[in-house]
């Protein structure tokens, strides 16, 4: 069944085909056998009827002894069985013939039957009516029936026999070819101006982004579907309001938020002792990040940065070397020019929290740049304590942080690996984490080349 499921097609258009044309050949198929089964019934009455009517003819004149047919009637005696061993009998022939005879009382013993071609050069052809004559050469064969009478000898009688059913085939295919193209090409057209606004509605669905200017995909084919294309209108016109409202939200919410903290961070300038002022500020300092975190969290996917051609070294460089200026120590190794269409305060973004990660739980990181035919990967490496198996996935979940390993005393909301995903994921590619053999951890950033 998987090489069913391989050939057959796709689209709806045709996959209706296909099950058209399955129905009509099995309703083709069961016409074939009806119509084959009343051509052997009607063949076999014009065969039997005709020679029960010569049998019975036969026997009266057998018993009043006018019986005297010459070398050319078709209904002779001889004192044997003539075709002994035929090997071309017809069983249906002999039974119906039986049944015949038997019901009008005559009494039979064997009968046998052979089929064989019409020889034009034999004498009784050559008697026979003109008419007769070319009905006899159309069938192209003969019926030889050798009935065995109650004293011996048999009655042998010859007709004419049916061609094969090869023309009723032919004609039989052409009809079928005839309605395949009546009903088919139709149906195909039908399906055609339904599926090509389907298909224009699934590229456009896959194409959408909130805030895109795209015009309403145009509204075609038959009512129903027209009405979908209105519906999936109207529905990206309602999401890209309802996002617009909440990008308006998340502004005021940002301003709300942060002017009170920028009232704090004044105040604090007035606590005299040193040490819970820099603590007051740091905890200032966290909340404006995981602010920040949060909006741009919430607010990814309706970027106002287009993507441009992005030098990923020079990228990658300079994000190292931010953390070269606070001391934290961040290895990049060389890698060749690669350009990739990318949001580079995004992508920068992204690096950046993994590149920290690293630095915060495994004292620095090592960074490089492989390329690959279809993708680029880059690899930060640390030597920290890694993450439990079980956990690898689940960092990635917003507000989510790994207790023992990655204790919480190094700050942050838990939203930097989800962000750097995110972000990483709309330019097409992903993040995965794994644990080294020699310990620390290893994450990498697949982009792929388009």
């Amino acid at each position: 069944m998987s090489w069913l499921k391989r050939f057959a097609p796709r689209s709806l258009g045709g996959q209706i085909a296909v099950l058209i044309a399955v129905a009509l050949l099995i309703a083709q198929a069961i016409n074939f056998a009806i119509i084959f089964q009343g051509r052997r019934a009607v063949r076999l009455q014009s065969v039997i009827q005709p020679a029960v009517t010569r049998v019975i003819d036969a026997e009266e004149r057998i018993a009043t002894g006018r019986f005297r047919p010459g070398p050319r009637a078709r209904v002779r005696l001889a004192p044997a069985n003539p075709i002994a061993g035929s090997t071309t009998r017809e069983a249906a022939v002999e039974a119906a013939l039986r049944a015949e005879l038997v019901d009008l009382g005559l009494r039979t013993g064997a009968i046998v039957t052979q089929v064989r071609p019409i020889d034009p050069n034999d004498p009784r052809i050559a008697a026979l009516p003109p008419r007769q004559k070319r009905r006899m050469l159309r069938a192209g064969h003969e019926l030889i029936i050798a009935i065995e009478r109650p004293a011996g000898d048999w009655l042998v009688l010859r007709s004419f026999w049916p061609r094969g059913d090869g023309p009723l085939v032919a004609t039989l295919l052409v009809q079928t070819l005839i309605l395949y193209l009546a009903l088919l090409l139709p149906l195909l057209w039908a399906t055609r101006r339904i599926s090509g606004p389907l298909r224009s509605l699934a590229s456009a669905a896959r194409r959408f982004q909130p805030g895109d200017d795209e015009p309403p995909l145009e509204e075609r084919g038959p009512y129903d579907v027209r009405a979908l294309i209105a519906a999936f209108n109207q529905l990206r016109g309602r999401v890209s309001a309802m996002l617009e409202e909440k990008d308006r939200m998340l502004g005021a919410i940002g301003h709300d938020l942060r002017t009170p903290l920028a009232a704090l961070r004044v105040r604090i300038e007035s606590v005299d002792d040193d040490g819970d002022r820099t603590k007051m500020a740091e905890t200032i300092d966290e909340m404006n990040k995981t602010l920040d975190d949060i909006l741009s969290f919430a607010r990814l996917g309706r970027s106002s940065e287009p993507a441009v051609a992005t030098d990923l070294g020079a990228l990658v460089e300079a994000v190292a070397e931010d953390f070269h200026a606070l001391g934290a120590a961040v290895e990049v190794a060389e890698a060749p020019r690669i350009t990739l269409k990318l949001r580079p305060a995004l992508m920068r973004r992204a690096l950046r929290n993994l590149i920290d990660n690293a630095v915060k739980y495994g004292g620095g990181a090592q960074v490089s740049i492989v390329s690959r035919p279809a993708e680029v990967a880059i690899l930060i490496v640390d030597d920290g304590p890694g993450i439990p198996e079980d956990r690898l996935e689940q960092v990635f979940e917003p507000f989510v942080r790994v207790e023992g390993s990655r204790n919480r005393d190094t700050g942050g909301a838990g939203l930097g690996l989800a962000l750097a995903r995110a972000i990483v994921r709309e330019a097409g590619g992903d993040i995965a984490l794994e644990n080294r053999a020699e310990g620390g951890l290893e994450a990498t950033v697949l982009l792929p080349r388009r």
